[in-house]
């Protein structure tokens, strides 16, 4: 029997599947949350110094550094001010 995904990339065996949507959020939520992560310790902040940057609570912070958990683009902005950052987002 001939493999139907041989020759196919990975992108096309999750749309095939119906999954790409899905993790393509998913692998972005992960990649927004360790970059977060990461500015973090090169700025040395911990996350109540980072809450109070933000004008925030720490529970909202914990929200933003969870992937498995929704973020608006209000606390995206408001994240990057807080770092001294910029957001980009981009549709390609």
């Amino acid at each position: 029997m001939k493999n139907k995904h041989r020759g196919s990339n990975f992108e096309d065996f999750l749309k095939e599947d119906g999954i790409f949507e899905e993790c393509n959020t998913e692998a972005m939520k992960r990649v927004i949350a360790y970059q977060l992560e990461e500015e973090l310790k090169k700025q040395k902040l911990t996350k109540s110094q980072f809450a109070k940057r933000m004008n925030t609570s720490r529970t909202a912070v914990d929200r933003l550094l969870d992937p498995k958990k929704n973020c608006s683009l209000k606390s995206l902005i408001l994240a990057a001010i807080a770092l001294g950052k910029h957001l980009e987002i981009k549709f390609a």
